[in-house]
């Protein structure tokens, strides 16, 4: 998939069906705009995403925009997986905003990426279907049986701790990712290293808590656990996300690991002692290997 970062200056030979959108989780809802964009794309077309780097309310109400189930390289690599031919991810600035939706066809679809047909959430405004005789196209955001899906609902589901409904909205597990970074090393002491994932600034996390997880790293997957939180047993400290992996022998620092299949084992605790949270740690690791316990 080719990658573009601003818009072209003249319109491309070739017509694009676009699919346009922010699609953050890439959700069963937006890989059924993908899907009709390359249902409509005829011989000698390409098919193509118009999307943001930033979510438009970071300019529009800066300090408000939501945290993101999906960071920009996730979502881009979602599209190259879904079979899209070019990106186009460009910045949501003063010069977009003050667009008329029509102007927006016009001049950023029509004009700048000579798009033949247009497919958009069934939410895009209605009003402004019409776009000199190119074809736009909305497609529902319900799922069958009439459920809608939406990236503020995923976005709620996950705040709340309930995973289970993010992932099957997702229709693919929500997942955390990031490089392992040197932490306090206190897991190692404990008896249960734990690899502490840098998580990218802005990307959304469940409540505080520990839960099951499967990590995946070099290809392959492990069981394990994660913990979320401050660790307020060693006094407060900035939010962390530490995994351990049961079976996994080895470092992992500069390393990427991802995390998915997030199911809630506790909340977060302030433990009288350390032996007290041992205990507890030994508790929390049978959840892994006898799942049934929870």
């Amino acid at each position: 998939m080719k990658i573009h970062h601003a818009l072209p200056a003249a319109p491309p030979e070739r017509a694009f069906v676009v699919a346009i959108g922010f699609f953050d989780g890439f959700h069963r809802g937006h890989r059924a705009i993908v899907r009709e964009a390359l249902r409509l794309r005829r011989a000698g077309e390409r098919t193509a995403v118009l999307t943001f780097r930033e979510h438009p309310s970071a300019f529009l109400r800066p300090g408000q925009e939501p945290p993101m189930i999906a960071t920009l390289e996730e979502r881009v690599n979602a599209f190259a997986r879904a079979g899209i031919d070019e990106a186009f991810v460009i910045p949501f600035d003063a010069a977009l905003a003050s667009l008329s939706p029509e102007r927006f066809l016009d001049e950023t679809l029509i004009v700048r990426l000579n798009a033949r047909a247009m497919v958009v959430g069934a939410n895009f405004a209605q009003a402004h279907l019409r776009a000199r005789g190119r074809d736009m196209v909305p497609v529902p955001n319900t799922l069958d049986g009439g459920e809608r899906v939406s990236s503020t609902r995923i976005r709620a589901a996950i705040q709340a701790g309930d995973l289970e409904t993010a992932d099957r909205l997702l229709g693919a597990p929500y997942t955390v990712r990031g490089a392992v970074s040197f932490g306090a090393g206190r897991g190692h002491d404990l008896g249960y290293p734990t690899a502490n994932v840098a998580v990218a600034p802005g990307k959304l996390l469940p409540p505080d808590g520990v839960y099951r997880i499967v990590g995946r790293h070099d290809g392959r997957d492990y069981l394990g656990l994660v913990s979320i939180g401050t660790n307020p047993t060693f006094g407060e400290a900035p939010r962390t996300v530490e995994a351990w992996l049961l079976d996994f022998n080895g470092a992992l620092y500069g390393e990427e690991l991802s995390l998915r299949e997030f199911r809630f084992v506790r909340a977060q605790r302030c433990f009288g002692s350390v032996d007290e949270l041992i205990a507890q740690m030994r508790d929390d690791a049978a959840t892994v290997k006898f799942p049934s316990v929870v």
